[in-house]
């Protein structure tokens, strides 16, 4: 009996707790599920999960019933709902939540007036990243062609850097002014396409010529959401290592079979705990303020790691960490080994600190 509970927890594995019947099938899971220390995790039985969505589901969020009932309990007890850890006391539950749930941030009164005076700071300022948002009108016979009439950026700190409305190169034939509050005169006399392209450029390379990447580089971290659709709609694209999108961030994409992207309203909502596009004219600076503040929330969450602070894992692949002709050795190996060989098919925002310091 107790060989048998011995095997059971040797073939166990050490991230999602799935059991296998040979040490070979906990190898080859290990293999492609890319398990790692970067992951969601449960702060009460330490699982891992691929997702927030995920670990919510754990958890027993909505209306789902919760994979392990003691962890839901012990949640309910002492977990914050938005970042989803988990706390010894209800004191410093009461303390952390009090931080943890922000308010929508006011849309500055004056925009003009406050972008003239950012925007030649921020071409030259500071590294670190900013966030941009686009605010799309419909072109073509049919008004569903996006083409973007609004641009917006914002810093870490949540001030404009740049925001005006944008003069498209086609015609617009629908204005979608129920939710834009974008009338024919707003873009008479505003910048072209062209124009606005060059504006963000120049805030996004912050003085070089070139773009550059490296843990000192000038050029700035891009977050948004959906970033290639507002890259696009501008004419411009950006090097992928320097972009931060939350709706292709595996964290925060939806649990399924295929992942898949949730709206910044949707995380808006869950992870900062308050609403943004609830009707009436929705202004791009919300969408910059949401997406900076998801980025910096989950490039600040802590990771379970077995050896000091996690290493950039860019350059190994959990592929070549788990290579055919190594098999046999690996067989050998604990699950806590496998684990701790592990790598993620994706570049965690937590390695972002050296590169912003």
């Amino acid at each position: 009996m107790n060989n048998s509970a011995d095997a059971h927890s040797r073939h166990r594995c050490a991230a999602c707790y799935r059991q296998f019947n040979r040490m070979e099938h906990l190898v080859e899971h290990m293999r492609s599920s890319h398990h790692s220390h970067h992951e969601p995790h449960c702060g009460v039985c330490g699982k891992h999960c691929r997702s927030l969505d995920a670990l919510r589901v754990h958890l027993g969020f909505g209306a789902s019933l919760p994979s392990k009932p003691a962890c839901a309990t012990a949640f309910q007890a002492h977990g914050c709902p938005l970042c989803l850890a988990v706390f010894p006391t209800t004191s410093a539950l009461r303390a952390h939540c009090a931080a943890c749930k922000l308010s929508r941030a006011p849309i500055p009164s004056s925009v003009q007036s406050l972008t003239r005076t950012m925007s030649r700071m921020g071409v030259r300022g500071g590294g670190g990243a900013v966030a941009l948002g686009c605010k799309m009108v419909g072109g073509g016979s049919d008004g569903t062609l996006d083409v973007c009439a609004r641009v917006c950026i914002v810093d870490e700190q949540e001030a404009i850097l740049y925001e005006s409305f944008v003069k498209p190169l086609i015609p617009v034939t629908h204005y979608r002014y129920e939710t834009t509050g974008i009338r024919p005169e707003h873009l008479r006399d505003a910048p072209t396409v062209k124009q606005a392209m060059r504006r963000v450029q120049d805030i996004l390379l912050n003085g070089e010529q070139s773009y550059s990447y490296s843990s000192r580089g000038a050029a700035r971290l891009l977050v948004g959401h959906g970033l290639e659709h507002d890259l696009d709609a501008l004419g411009m694209d950006y090097p992928a290592q320097l972009k931060r999108d939350t709706a292709t961030y595996p964290p925060l994409m939806k649990t399924s079979a295929r992942l898949m992207s949730n709206s910044l309203r949707y995380l808006t909502r869950s992870c900062l705990g308050y609403d943004i596009q609830t009707g009436g004219h929705h202004h791009p600076y919300d969408d910059c303020v949401a997406a900076m503040r998801l980025y910096k929330r989950m490039h600040a969450m802590s990771h379970v790691h077995l050896h000091g602070r996690p290493k950039d894992d860019d350059d190994e692949s959990t592929a070549k960490a788990f290579p055919t002709w190594r098999q046999r050795e690996l067989e050998r190996m604990s699950p806590e080994e496998l684990l701790a060989m592990s790598k993620p098919d994706y570049r965690c925002w937590c390695l972002d600190n050296d590169r912003r310091c």
